[in-house]
């Protein structure tokens, strides 16, 4: 969040769960720089599925997955999938190769909305139902933190909301550490990650081909956030079990 939000404390040492690498491979005063506009490069259908390398992800993190590269609506991007139920992220080099799979801390309140005007509001004035992080398909953008002073990505800048390094405070850090996702719902709406995630994965992603973020909805179903996604796999679900039916 903008206006002070990003607020240091003292560190605590905290060994923090391994990042599972497969492959080597808040806002005001917010100072992001902005990457020049490009032209939109056009969504290139695919026969592949994603691959996850041996990770067990969710069934909606499985079927955004799939449907994102079948339907190339990443754009030939790399693309991050942010579980907000299991309170993990996903990043996906631009073939749909999984590169990395971390736990996340996320906005305190649940809901998938963002509050009309929650980028400009102090943050004492933020109220606890206000503080959700905000589903939906984001291009990412690389900015900074001038009250850090350090690098961040940005998810929806207009909502202050960005993916950044773990704030080095102590319930943070056992949060992001502890084997469950029941604490992991404490921000005030930015994706709190583990720096060694966000600086040798996601950070590279994001520089190197760009990034599409899709953060998945926790009260609504996926058609109702992302009008064109479909389960690509029902038809041949479908198809498996007629023929199934019909055998002798």
């Amino acid at each position: 969040m903008r206006k002070g939000l990003l607020i240091g404390a003292a560190v605590l040492t905290v060994v923090l769960p391994p990042v599972l690498t497969v492959s080597p491979p808040a806002k005001a005063p917010q100072a992001a720089v902005r990457p020049a506009p490009t032209a939109p490069v056009p969504a290139v259908r695919s026969k592949r599925l994603a691959d996850f390398a041996g990770a067990k992800p969710s069934q909606d993190v499985r079927r955004m997955a799939h449907w994102v590269v079948q339907s190339g609506d990443h754009r030939r991007m790399a693309f991050v999938i942010v579980d907000k139920k299991e309170a993990k992220v996903y990043a996906f080099d631009p073939r749909g190769r999984l590169q990395a799979a971390v736990p996340a801390l996320l906005g305190s309140a649940r809901g998938d909305h963002t509050v009309p005007g929650i980028g400009d509001k102090p943050v004492a004035q933020v109220l606890p139902e206000e503080r959700t992080t905000p589903a939906g398909r984001f291009v990412a953008e690389m900015g900074m933190s001038s009250s850090r002073g350090e690098d961040v990505v940005w998810v929806d800048y207009d909502a202050a909301v960005s993916m950044h390094r773990v704030i080095k405070v102590p319930e943070r850090l056992q949060a992001l550490s502890s084997p469950s996702n029941d604490d992991n719902r404490m921000s005030y709406g930015c994706i709190n990650l583990p720096a060694g995630f966000f600086e040798d994965v996601l950070r590279p992603l994001v520089k190197g081909s760009g990034a599409v973020i899709y953060v998945l909805p926790e009260t609504r179903p996926l058609q109702e956030v992302f009008a064109s996604f479909h389960d690509v796999a029902a038809p041949l679900k479908v198809a498996h079990s007629k023929a199934e039916a019909s055998a002798p």
